[in-house]
This record gives structure tokens, sequence and C-alpha cells, in this order.
């Protein structure tokens, strides 16, 4: 949904979109209702579009988003490019309602959760032997927990959303990652 909203929060895909409605719906926020559109771009590297289509010299929407902390350059540049002024390199990005995660929002949902809570996701999903198999993969040797776990969740087409949803209904909402949580209290519905 884009027509009839007022804001548009842009995230890099469709897992990312999954966890921000999951979570959304968990605190009792529905965002279609509130005129917020989550809107996935398909990579990080879309934002100068969005931003440009949807925000202040397009459709005149409001822009919120998450990006991976290692695409922070490409925000900064697609928003700037957008009308959007972020060069207080500190804070830029969450004045502007744009919230940076670590490596990816499914790595903050694990830290947020914890390596034996997500394991126990996993097996609600009915894979934790699959799991079991590709931790004995030599390429998966002497990884973090986290880390496996985070590749693991992007070894099948539909599995980050899917798991982005389940571990986002996991979540404790008083232990919401810190972007998400930002967030969601920027959009203040």
């Amino acid at each position: 949904m884009v027509g009839g909203s007022r804001v548009a929060v842009l995230v890099e895909g469709h897992s990312d979109r999954a966890a921000v409605l999951t979570v959304a719906a968990r605190l009792g926020r529905d965002l279609d209702a509130a005129g917020v559109a989550v809107v996935p771009m398909g990579g990080a590297t879309n934002i100068g579009h969005f931003a440009s289509v949807l925000g202040p010299r397009g459709l005149g929407l409001r822009l919120a988003g998450l990006c991976d902390e290692h695409e922070d350059g490409d925000f900064r540049h697609g928003l700037t490019m957008a009308g959007l002024d972020c060069d207080d390199v500190g804070s830029g990005l969450e004045r502007l309602g744009f919230f940076v995660c670590v490596a990816d929002l499914e790595d903050e949902l694990i830290r947020a959760l914890g390596v034996a809570a997500t394991e126990d996701v996993i097996a609600s999903q009915g894979e934790s032997r699959r799991l079991e198999t590709f931790r004995k993969q030599p390429a998966q040797q002497g990884r973090p927990a986290d880390a496996q776990l985070r590749r693991f969740m992007g070894t099948r087409s539909g599995a980050k959303e899917r798991y982005a949803s389940a571990l986002a209904s996991a979540l404790d909402p008083a232990r919401l990652p810190p972007p998400l949580a930002g967030l969601l209290a920027g959009l203040a519905l």
C-alpha cells in the first residue's frame, strides 16, 4: 500500500517488512490503518529511487526506514539526492527517521532473543535437524553460533522472510532491538 499513505517506511527486503509488520501488530499497531506503508526496496542501493519517488520531491510522503550498517553510505547518498539533509554524520539518519542495524535486521533479532531462544524458534519451524546438519558443514566450523543462525536463515528461498516474522513473534515487546524500537517509536501512531 502506498496510495493513501502518509508515511513510507523503506526497508531493504521482504524479510525486513515482515519483521516490522509483525512487531507492530504485536504492539497493537495497524500500520496500514495509520497510513504507514512498509515498502521493500529490493536492496539498499535502490534507496535513491524510492526516496525520490515517494519523498519530498515525489509523492511528498514522510520517509522512515531501516538500513544495515555497511549500507549507511548508500542510504545517506540516496536520501541526500532525494532532497533530504542527512549531513549530520552522528545522528543525521536517525533524525530523519532511519535506523541502522549492525549487520542486518535478522542479526538484531537474534541478538535480542539470544541464541537459545532463536534455536527454539527454528525448532518450532520443524528445522532443528536441518540446522544440526548445517552446523556440521566445514564452512560453519568455528563460527559463532549467532553467525551460524543468521546464515542458516538465508539458505532457502523464502526462509529469511518466514524467520523474520517468526523471530519477531517470539520477541518480548519490552526488549525490541534498538533500530526496530526507534523506528516504531518515531512513527508515533
